[in-house]
């Protein structure tokens, strides 16, 4: 496994009226994580284990299309839905910064 720690935003996906609530993981680990080779399941996912405080839970993390880079390519970046039921136990909301720690499955 490889271990990520960083802090990021809690934000909502605008195209659903349902409640998907995320937080991107930072581009330097989205490059790392795109660069291993793995088998991925559906849309590119990537398994994961994710911790937030007290929470710990696995499930994948999803390539968002990224902006153009300096060479023109498109980057992916990463982001790790957070359930409602983590969000309530760990008292989040959207907005809000949080700490998030991200384990790859090899």
């Amino acid at each position: 496994m490889t271990r990520y720690e960083f802090t990021a935003e809690l934000w909502r996906w605008q195209a659903r009226t349902d409640e998907w609530v995320f937080v991107s993981l930072p581009q330097d680990a989205s490059d790392e994580i795109s660069a291993v080779p793995r088998p991925r399941a559906g849309f590119g996912a990537v398994r994961v284990t994710a911790t937030i405080g007290s929470s710990r839970w696995t499930t994948s993390i999803f390539p968002e299309p990224g902006a153009a880079g300096p060479d023109g390519a498109r980057h992916p970046r990463y982001v790790l839905p957070l359930k409602k039921a983590v969000r309530t136990r760990e008292g989040l909301e959207l907005g809000d910064e949080v700490r998030v720690a991200v384990e790859t499955h090899h």
